[in-house]
């Protein structure tokens, strides 16, 4: 199955609501950082694209998915765009660098850095661990990471063809993406899930009421 669409938007921007939304858009999965969960084996191929640059079979890893979304995935947006040269890039933000940072701080930082409650979460983070440092070198500094969010951004609008980029912000709903997957919007409101408390619950952190 190619994918539909290609995500190269950064965790913590709304990829978990997308995730539901391209799902009902598309009647296909989506695969995001909460797929790879339970799946030693998706965790395995990952680091090693991550660690020593060993490229996935991508229609055997991805075999069944119609989209992409959120990390570890979005780390090699440009690689999946090659594969699937149909399919649209959408990169979603959050309403500022800022407002990125701060969710980030309460969530993949907290995961990251503390010790895994579980050995599920300690096998994951024998990748997130590294995907961190890779995309950030001064991890989990704040001004680094802004910069480095920043700069993914706009590789991306400068690498993608307009015609083919879809950019997306939590507030904009469905019809950006209905128009790049061309169908009809939905007659019913857009899905919001996976803030900042329901994530710390999820990872067994200290809950917080700041927004996804």
């Amino acid at each position: 199955m190619p994918l539909q669409l290609v995500g190269a938007g950064l965790g913590r921007t709304g990829t978990n609501s997308l995730k539901l939304a391209i799902e009902q858009l598309t009647g296909e999965p989506c695969y995001h950082m909460s797929e790879v969960f339970g799946k030693p084996g998706h965790v395995d191929a990952w680091r090693a694209a991550i660690v020593d640059g060993t490229i996935p079979d991508w229609e055997h890893l991805l075999a069944g998915y119609g989209a992409t979304v959120d990390w570890p995935a979005c780390a090699f947006w440009r690689e999946l765009a090659d594969a699937y040269p149909d399919a649209p890039v959408l990169l979603s933000e959050r309403s500022s660098a800022d407002a990125w940072w701060t969710s980030m701080e309460q969530t993949i930082v907290k995961m990251v850095s503390q010790p895994p409650r579980s050995e599920e979460q300690a096998h994951t983070r024998t990748m997130s661990g590294p995907l961190m440092t890779t995309f950030c070198s001064g991890w989990p500094d704040r001004e680094a990471m802004i910069e480095a969010y920043e700069r993914h951004n706009e590789r991306v609008r400068e690498d993608v063809p307009a015609g083919r980029l879809i950019e997306w912000r939590p507030g904009d709903g469905w019809a950006p993406l209905c128009a790049a997957l061309r169908v009809a919007v939905p007659d019913e409101p857009f899905p919001h899930v996976n803030s900042t408390a329901e994530f710390q619950q999820s990872m067994g952190q200290e809950e917080d009421a700041r927004p996804a």
